[in-house]
């Protein structure tokens, strides 16, 4: 036995070989939801992470209060994830927001809806919940095997690298969960993509079935992340950390409006996550400020002109528009500002701003990219290999924040690990007949 975050749960034997039911790879939301779902269909279920412990990225997004889903009418919601969102809707209709704030409950974590629809746990952290949720799984049966890291197949064995060396594991279902390719260090670091450049994940046993191969996956992209702008130092040094409020935002198509925080070397927020598909889907991405978006053209340029004229261009700006601090600073970042009503006006309703990338992907808060859907089935079994499933960042879709990234990722993981505990049902009874 050992503590995790205070809860004597059942962690990994020592032995070179073990068997078990579902094999859960990956300690994160999406494993952890796999590995209830797979326990309650009956089945001996076993976790492994490759980290010392567990739901490390979990913990991490609980410093910002833990944004557990949104409460947002179920049809907007769903649509959230845009492409992705057929393929992911049985999986949501089957736990949606009302489920997992009564799942929550569940747990004893008592829950809350923000002004802007968020949902959090009242705690605001994620360590309660995580803690009950441990304790929970372990009461059930569910074992835990941290520093194992997923190396592939020996045969139908998964081999896993440990601090005393190989282990083989025999298991009637495995459910992939090992996230995407954010924030490393927390376990997340993608490198499980090599795998499918490999012999590692080809089919068992059936010339039927096609290989998985690196054309199975989609490049990870950062996603839901800051992006970069070459302020100038001048910008930078007055007002890195300051926030923008009440703006248009706009790059090509996308249009939505918000706030953002300027950092050192760009800017980040909610409202320029949001814009992410947008900006990767451009080769030159511009973004596109309305600084006065409670207002026409029109009347912005009625309002400069009215102006008095032996104001200072700034003071004109604070008195006729309220325009000043970091608004007036960016508005200088385009170059001197405009002599006319006119020319002025159009730059206030229409800032633009070159964008040199996204952040970088290690501190983005997820991923997009990752295994294709097409490679999956409904049950998302892989179709390359009968038996295992996936689930979570793992897989290629995307969300914006506000609660959508995680509830998608458990929704994911308890259906991979209720088909998985099905399909073990067929492993356990042939096991058991040999």
């Amino acid at each position: 036995m050992r503590r995790v975050l205070g809860e004597d749960v059942r962690v990994t034997m020592n032995s070179a070989q073990m068997a078990c039911d579902v094999a859960v790879i990956g300690g994160g939301p999406a494993g952890l939801a796999a590995a209830e779902t797979a326990c309650a269909a009956g089945a001996r279920v076993a976790v492994f992470d490759a980290m010392p412990s567990l739901g490390r990225k979990l913990l991490m997004a609980g410093k910002s209060g833990l944004n557990l889903t949104h409460a947002e009418p179920y049809a907007g919601f769903a649509a959230r994830y845009r492409e992705a969102a057929p393929f992911l809707r049985p999986m949501l209709d089957a736990f949606p927001p009302e489920a997992l704030r009564a799942w929550c409950d569940g747990l004893g974590i008592e829950t809350f809806t923000g002004s802007s629809g968020r949902v959090f746990p009242v705690a605001m952290k994620a360590s309660p919940l995580l803690r009950a949720w441990l304790a929970r799984l372990a009461a059930a049966g569910v074992t835990f095997h941290p520093r194992h890291r997923f190396e592939g197949w020996d045969g139908e064995a998964l081999r896993f690298s440990t601090l005393q060396g190989e282990r083989l594991v025999e298991a009637g279902a495995c459910v992939l969960a090992m996230g995407g390719a954010s924030w490393p260090r927390l376990g997340s670091d993608g490198t499980w993509a090599a795998l499918f450049a490999t012999e590692a994940l080809a089919p068992l046993n059936t010339e039927a079935l096609a290989p998985l191969t690196p054309a199975a996956l989609e490049p990870f992209a950062p996603s839901n992340a800051g992006i970069e702008i070459g302020w100038s130092v001048p910008f930078v040094e007055r007002f890195a950390g300051e926030p923008v409020k009440a703006v248009r935002l706009r790059v090509g198509d996308q249009v939505l409006q918000g706030e953002f925080v300027i950092t050192r070397r760009g800017a980040e927020g909610s409202a320029i996550y949001a814009l992410g598909p947008a900006i990767r889907a451009q080769a030159a991405p511009e973004l596109i400020l309305d600084l006065a978006p409670d207002r026409s053209l029109e009347a912005v340029r009625t309002a400069l002109e009215r102006a008095p004229t032996r104001l200072s261009q700034s003071n004109r700006l604070r008195r006729a528009l309220r325009l000043e601090g970091v608004k007036a600073g960016l508005l200088r970042e385009a170059g001197p500002l405009p002599d006319t009503p006119a020319a002025l006006a159009a730059r206030i309703k229409a800032l633009g701003l070159a964008i040199d990338g996204l952040a970088g992907i290690e501190r983005a808060i997820s991923t997009a990219g990752g295994l294709r859907l097409d490679q999956l089935d409904e049950r998302l079994m892989l179709r390359a290999r009968p038996g295992v499933f996936a689930a979570g960042e793992m897989l290629d879709w995307d969300a914006p924040t506000g609660g959508y990234l995680l509830t998608a990722c458990l929704a994911t993981g308890r259906w991979a690990g209720c088909w998985a505990g099905r399909w073990a049902g067929r492993w356990a009874a042939a096991y058991a007949t040999s």
